[in-house]
């Protein structure tokens, strides 16, 4: 890879723009959590609680409220997994970032997977403090099996997920 080119030398720096501190991706999560809210949002504007929108024969727009963890576990809980999922997702969140702060310079794949598990983590922990439920709304089925509702932060906690294991299992080479 060419070094770049400083604008004012017109000369090459070296090392200029290899080695990426994995802090650097840190946008990434926040682009997440502004997609994940303002889509929920917009589910919540336009939608009436339970209200199904066909958008493919296979998917469809429903507003649904969850109280619980994933696939709305402990959902029917007398109130205390509102906090704890709360503390849960700041421990998380602080964990992630403390991860991604440490891994090797110039990584990319790792950090982009803790980035995006951070903005979903965050998204979700916004809607339990904010409302005291996790807002979702994409629904998927085939024929009569409806699968647990969802949102954008659980989908890039789930994409981040795959490229953490996918990152696993890549041979890691000195720098």
């Amino acid at each position: 890879m060419a070094d770049a080119w400083h604008p004012e030398r017109r000369a090459p720096v070296p090392g200029y723009g290899r080695r990426t501190h994995p802090a650097a991706w840190l946008w990434l999560s926040g682009g997440v959590i502004a997609l994940d809210q303002a889509t929920k949002f917009l589910v919540t504007r336009f939608f009436e609680l339970y209200e199904r929108v066909e958008v493919l024969p296979v998917l469809d727009f429903t507003l649904l409220h969850n109280t619980g963890a994933a696939f709305s576990m402990l959902a029917g809980a007398s109130g205390w997994q509102r906090p704890f999922f709360i503390t849960l997702g700041i421990a998380v969140s602080l964990l992630l970032v403390v991860w991604m702060w440490r891994s090797p310079r110039g990584d990319k794949l790792l950090p982009v997977a803790l980035a995006l598990i951070l903005g979903g983590a965050l998204g979700n922990v916004i809607d339990r403090v904010r409302l005291g439920y996790v807002i979702d709304f994409i629904h998927a089925h085939w024929g009569g099996a409806y699968f647990p509702a969802f949102n954008i932060a659980d989908s890039a906690i789930t994409i981040g997920a795959g490229l953490l294991i996918i990152d696993a299992f890549r041979e890691k080479r000195p720098a």
